[in-house]
């Protein structure tokens, strides 16, 4: 039980307008990615999900950046992304003869862990 806990740096991006299966599987594509080929990565996307998601990366980055004055872009890597489901917005869509739908607005929490590289060359 020696072992003091490791920092770890996270950001989070509340009540976002997009819907959460729209942007997981751009997730998919930088997890566990290094910062830097991350960010590049988003970058080529034309998604929506893409400019969210860089937004929130780079402000655990920057996170990291801050309270580790040691670190430097090159050793981190994008260790977890969440993307959680946040409340619906219920609007009312006007149908034929005089009928209705609920068109439900979907939100997203999007929740980034970033990490240090370790074990490589230490």
């Amino acid at each position: 039980m020696g072992m003091e806990e490791k920092q770890v740096y996270r950001s989070t991006a509340k009540f976002l307008m997009i819907s959460p299966t729209k942007v997981r599987p751009i997730a998919d594509n930088v997890r566990l990615k290094p910062y830097t080929e991350a960010m590049a990565i988003l970058d080529s996307l034309p998604q929506k999900g893409a400019g969210f998601l860089k937004k929130v990366i780079k402000s655990a980055a920057s996170n990291a950046l801050s309270l580790n004055k040691k670190l430097d872009e090159e050793m981190l890597y994008v260790k977890e992304i969440q993307i959680n489901e946040g409340p619906r917005l219920k609007r009312v869509w006007a149908r034929a003869r005089g009928k209705r739908d609920i068109l439900l607005k979907r939100m997203s929490h999007i929740y980034v862990v970033i990490d240090e590289i370790t074990g490589m060359g230490e």
